[in-house]
């Protein structure tokens, strides 16, 4: 009888291996569950999301022009906004993405402030900048794209870029139909300019007495229409 017994509390071998596996499972699901409280590894991924930067918009509306830098700047403190004949914006929904704006597309004009200037006077120049086609368009309207010339015939007598200081891009979205103008006026002091004499006292000064003279310009690597003339005295 008990030898019976005996027999019938014994198991197989695949009855032992299944309880081990069971124990070795139920200890690799604790030292999981361990880790995981510990590790909270789901916090990290909230705070990647949380710190991913939003990115910059590529553009911006144009409003006025930027003014490039000289030895000379104009008095005026105030920059003044030229207006403008854009249509209403529509919703960011129905936004197309603007594209560069062609040559063909743009009305570049140089501006004066006068057409004649007395002798204690310095001419102050703008761009101005229409686009004339029928959708928005995109160009860089920074002070790296401007270039400010006078000439006398065919003597070269400033150009605004020669003393440039910190030229920048700024690129804007003109929108069709869209006039801008320089954000304010910038100066010529009535002096030949040239790389190395930007800090100079003694540069030659243009000649008055009713001189006329020409100012031409461009702008996002498209030149002005035609050149203006204006008198110095």
């Amino acid at each position: 009888m008990s030898g019976e017994a005996t027999r019938r509390r014994r198991h197989s071998p695949a009855v032992y291996r299944r309880r081990r596996l069971t124990v070795l499972i139920v200890i690799v699901a604790i030292a999981a569950g361990i880790w995981l409280l510990i590790a909270q590894p789901w916090k990290s991924a909230a705070s990647d999301a949380a710190a991913a930067p939003v990115p910059a918009a590529a553009d911006q509306t144009a409003t006025a022009l930027p003014v490039p830098s000289s030895s000379t700047p104009s008095p005026s403190a105030t920059p003044t906004v030229a207006a403008t004949t854009a249509p209403a914006t529509p919703s960011p929904e129905s936004t197309p993405v603007a594209q560069p704006c062609i040559e063909r597309d743009l009305t570049i004009e140089a501006v004066s402030d006068k057409a004649s200037y007395a002798a204690d006077e310095n001419p102050q120049f703008s761009i101005s900048l229409t686009n004339d086609g029928d959708v928005d368009c995109t160009l860089n309207v920074g002070t790296t794209t401007q270039v400010f010339t006078v000439t006398s015939g065919s003597d070269t007598w400033w150009r605004s870029t020669d003393c440039q200081t910190e030229p920048s891009d700024m690129v804007v979205t003109l929108a069709a139909g869209q006039t801008v103008q320089s954000a304010s006026p910038l100066e010529w002091d009535r002096t030949r300019s040239a790389v190395g004499t930007c800090d100079s006292d003694s540069r030659p000064r243009a000649a008055g007495n009713g001189a006329t003279y020409w100012l031409d310009v461009e702008i996002g690597g498209f030149p002005a229409i035609e050149a203006i003339s204006f008198m110095l005295y």
